[in-house]
């Protein structure tokens, strides 16, 4: 019966209108994840990420990374990066769930959370660089943090948890119409590693 409703879970909607979010529960084993987490932590160049605000230089406590088949540049917050080439356990996810939606792609930006005062503020995913309306993959790793979603014209919320290992698909008109965030929180002591996949368009 549990593997009925892990099979009706990945077809679930979360979202009740103008988008589609998938959330595919735990893809791998928690021995499978740990492995992951702590590789991600080791191997991956992370970075203070940096924004320029109202003109302000902001470096976040959160760090980053950003890495793809090619070296794509991607700008956002009016900073440009560009792409590392591939680690070999980046490919190995990146095949995982590309296996488990029927998605491809070709860069991942990953943030790395040190706790859980560390989050991302409300935004979309609407860069220029992005595939439009092309669907984002997003693997979690380490803290389970909650996840939410806003409507940018009627204000509903949607919230889910996501978790060590697991998968959650943004695609569709989600982010014209959708705003989605990481809220802060004080319960959280541990790190959160996220990997977003994504399609950059040259």
């Amino acid at each position: 019966m549990k593997l009925f409703d892990d099979i009706t879970d990945k077809a679930k909607n979360w979202l009740p209108q103008d988008g589609t979010v998938n959330y595919y529960g735990k893809l791998l084993t928690t021995e499978q994840a740990d492995f992951y987490l702590n590789k991600l932590l080791e191997t991956i160049e992370w970075r203070n990420d940096e924004a320029i605000i109202f003109g302000k230089k902001i470096i976040t406590k959160r760090k980053v990374a950003w890495y793809g088949e090619k070296p794509f540049e991607y700008t956002y917050s009016n900073t440009t990066k560009y792409a590392l080439s591939w680690t070999k356990e980046l490919l190995d996810l990146k095949t995982l769930i590309e296996k488990e939606t029927g998605e491809t792609f070709n860069s991942c930006l990953l943030n790395l959370y040190h706790n859980g005062e560390e989050g991302m503020a409300w935004h979309s995913d609407g860069e220029t660089d992005l595939k439009k309306d092309g669907a984002i993959g997003s693997l979690s790793f380490g803290a389970e943090r909650k996840f939410a979603f806003k409507h940018k014209q009627t204000k509903e919320k949607v919230e889910l948890i996501l978790e060590h290992g697991s998968l959650l698909v943004m695609k569709d008109i989600t982010q014209t119409h959708w705003l989605h965030r990481l809220p802060p929180t004080k319960k959280v002591t541990t790190p959160r590693v996220n990997l977003t996949f994504r399609t950059i368009i040259n």
